[in-house]
């Protein structure tokens, strides 16, 4: 049967395939000098507080956190949880992961949370952000592998620079819902009592909307969570890795350790960020 598009032939790979060759070569020195020193020096951070930690005071922790997070039941939860993730022998692991989404959620906070003001603030700008939220937000996990092995190389930071791609749309756009939802009396109210734009935002807005960037950061938690595994195919460890390792040896029992660990966690994490969000603010003044 003949091709109906066969008449035109686009030369859409070799075009792609040009555009990334061109990144790759103007750009992987800068890189691997400016951008991957920074993000291995915080995740290494991290890695080293967290491993510092014993594990029975890091379980205790986890107990009180949840509990002032959410309630009793959850800081219960989060114990049993991480003693569990213990027992079944993949607690450094457990640290690797942890350190590789703590770190990715701080750099999707630090660049998301200006860019979702931005946003509330002009539609202009917002309009010419939200198709690349999209392109970031719908691209399949896979593809951006390629491209941050060729500036990065192989390790930890390439799977990070992948997993903050793609985890930080929901915190852009949940900012900028947040803030756009607070009600106009309210501001109109603060400007009536002299309030500069500053002040508006960060007294008023910013703590009003702070339930629904709530609901974004966890979105972004675990949307971080879901890259573990795919980011351990270009080098980066935890439980990713166990998964990975599992399934390439067919060691089924290995690979579900690793998942039960993920879930585990990423469990405990949105339970507690669901908590946080409900104590925000905005939440009790809605509540009221």
């Amino acid at each position: 049967m003949e091709d109906p598009f066969g008449f035109l032939d686009l030369p859409v790979r070799q075009v792609i395939t040009d555009i990334v060759n061109w990144i790759v070569a103007n750009f992987r020195d800068f890189s691997r000098t400016y951008i991957s020193p920074p993000v291995r020096g915080v995740m290494d951070g991290v890695q080293w507080a967290l491993s510092a930690i014993p594990p029975g005071l890091f379980l205790l922790g986890m107990l009180l956190l949840g509990w002032w997070a959410a309630s009793w039941r959850i800081g219960v939860f989060a114990l049993v949880s991480f003693a569990l993730i213990g027992f079944m022998g993949v607690w450094d692991q457990m640290i690797v992961t942890l350190s590789l989404v703590i770190t990715a959620v701080f750099f999707c906070v630090l660049f998301g949370l200006p860019l979702g003001i931005l946003s509330s603030r002009s539609d202009r700008f917002y309009a010419i952000l939200r198709p690349i939220l999209d392109i970031m937000q719908t691209t399949p996990p896979f593809v951006y592998l390629v491209p941050a092995v060729m500036l990065f190389s192989i390790g930890n930071v390439p799977g990070l620079i992948a997993t903050i791609v793609f985890a930080m749309p929901p915190i852009i756009r949940m900012t900028n819902l947040g803030i756009r939802q607070v009600n106009d009396e309210l501001i109109e109210a603060a400007v009536a009592f002299g309030s500069s734009r500053r002040q508006i935002l960060w007294k008023v807005q910013f703590p009003l909307a702070l339930p629904t960037v709530m609901a974004g950061l966890n979105q972004t938690i675990m949307l971080s969570l879901s890259m573990v595994v795919i980011a351990a195919i270009i080098g980066a460890g935890g439980l990713g890795l166990e998964v990975y390792a599992g399934l390439e040896r067919l060691n089924i029992g290995q690979a579900f350790v690793g998942g039960i660990g993920i879930v585990l966690l990423a469990m405990v994490l949105d339970r507690i960020t669901q908590g946080l969000g409900e104590k925000a603010p905005g939440a009790r003044r809605q509540g009221d």
